[in-house]
């Protein structure tokens, strides 16, 4: 997943995002809503954290506008506030979920998969292709009853594979959700990380699910 950090509190912007790397997700942090509204114009997430008081522009009129804007982007919203009247503004502005500060990192990873979850369409965090399974919450991984490890990028790319599962995925999608900012494009990383990735999925099985659609990009399907 590629999550939006939008926190003036610059040492929790930073321990929040490298702590969501290290969960394997692509993480771009800012400070303001104003540059939250600039990123959010420059790529695709597939969540924002985002918190209420910041600021140029607060948490509540940034996803005023986002929404008005038609970006339906899930929102989980960081306050030191947190009476009843701050939680449904902030849930009636276009939020998705509301956390009090100090935040507990494994709640918020939760809701980050929930949310995400939901707006994708799945309802568990189990997911299944052919004999694959992948448990994303326990961050598992199995084909034919054999438990496979997986690196935190290589996890990432199969779990948006499998998000996207029969659509072709270009290198620059690819790029976008699993890299941040700080990535240069135009390197052979993802075939790179494709090839590892179908070395542990794919070697060994007569059934491939990687499949590369030439001039593209790549596809997860079962074409059993």
């Amino acid at each position: 997943m590629r999550i939006l950090v939008a926190d003036d509190d610059r040492n929790l912007n930073r321990i929040l995002c490298e702590t969501l790397r290290e969960e394997g997700c692509s993480a771009d942090g800012c400070y303001n809503g104003r540059d939250a509204l600039d990123f959010c114009a420059g790529a695709s997430y597939d969540g924002i954290v985002l918190d209420v008081a910041m600021p140029e522009l607060d948490g509540i009129e940034t996803v005023r506008r986002l929404r008005e804007r038609g970006d339906q982007t899930p929102v989980i919203f960081l306050s030191a506030r947190g009476d009843v009247q701050h939680r449904v503004e902030g849930l009636e502005s276009g939020g998705d979920y509301y956390l009090v500060k100090p935040v507990d990192f494994r709640e918020l990873m939760a809701v980050i998969r929930a949310v995400t979850r939901k707006y994708a369409g799945f309802r568990s965090n189990l997911y299944s292709v052919a004999d694959l399974t992948v448990d994303i919450r326990r961050r598992t991984v199995k084909r034919g009853g054999k438990t496979i490890p997986l690196t935190g990028k290589e996890f990432a790319l199969l779990e948006f594979l499998l998000r996207n599962r029969g659509v072709v995925l270009t290198r620059e999608m690819i790029e976008n959700n699993l890299w941040n900012y700080e990535f240069e494009g135009g390197t052979n990383v993802v075939d790179v990380y494709i090839g590892y990735l179908r070395r542990k999925i794919d070697a060994g099985f007569d059934r491939k699910l990687i499949h590369t659609v030439w001039g593209s990009g790549w596809v997860l399907r079962d074409e059993g």
